[in-house]
């Protein structure tokens, strides 16, 4: 069946584009939620007429991703990860990984759209991954993963054996003070049936 798309659908095509799918896809999926509309005369009269606008919105898209490529391009991505004296990687840089530095950077990308060499990385040094933005852009990202130093790892699980250990005391002190509660209640009870 065909139809046009109202807006973007992901994995599927923009506003405007005329698609070929499958009639349930288009009859249970898209039409409910507005997201195309059938292909006939009417409807291709009507986005004809929107045209302008529609291909304005994809140039500043386009206009966007030229930006972003530029400002990631020149970026460099520094992961501190946990490694081996051989500069082994106690786990793995991910592109969930990089997603998630580069979110903390002020940049929202999908992971998806995130390529690393070999779809891991498990050993410090530096690599050369590339982030598909709009279209044809794909901007390369610099990353650099570095070993985290042995007192920096102590001190972390230091903190961490700290922090667990006074989440364990305010539970059980959480726990004394319920119980000293149930004993001060069940004795006002007893008085009170004394009386």
């Amino acid at each position: 069946m065909k139809v046009i798309l109202n807006q973007d659908v992901k994995h599927l095509g923009e506003e405007g584009d005329v698609k070929d799918v499958a009639n349930g896809y288009a009859r249970n999926y898209l039409f409910p939620r507005n997201l195309a509309v059938p292909h006939n005369e009417i409807t291709l009269a009507y986005f004809e007429s929107r045209r302008a606008e529609i291909d304005a919105k994809k140039a500043a898209k386009r206009a966007d991703a030229a930006g972003l490529k530029e400002k990631l391009e020149a970026l460099t991505v520094t992961l501190v990860m946990p490694a081996g004296a051989n500069g082994k990687l106690y786990g793995a840089v991910t592109n969930q990984t990089v997603a998630d530095e580069l979110k903390k950077l002020g940049f929202e990308i999908e992971r998806k759209r995130i390529e690393i060499p070999g779809l891991t990385i498990k050993s410090v040094g530096k690599y050369h991954a590339t982030c598909r933005l709009y279209e044809s852009a794909i901007a390369g990202i610099q990353i650099v993963v570095e070993a985290q130093k042995e007192a920096e790892r102590a001190e972390s699980h230091k903190a961490e054996r700290s922090s667990r250990r006074h989440a364990e005391e305010a539970q059980a002190a959480a726990a004394e003070s319920a119980g000293a509660d149930e004993a001060q209640s069940a004795e006002s009870t007893q008085a009170a049936a004394a009386e």
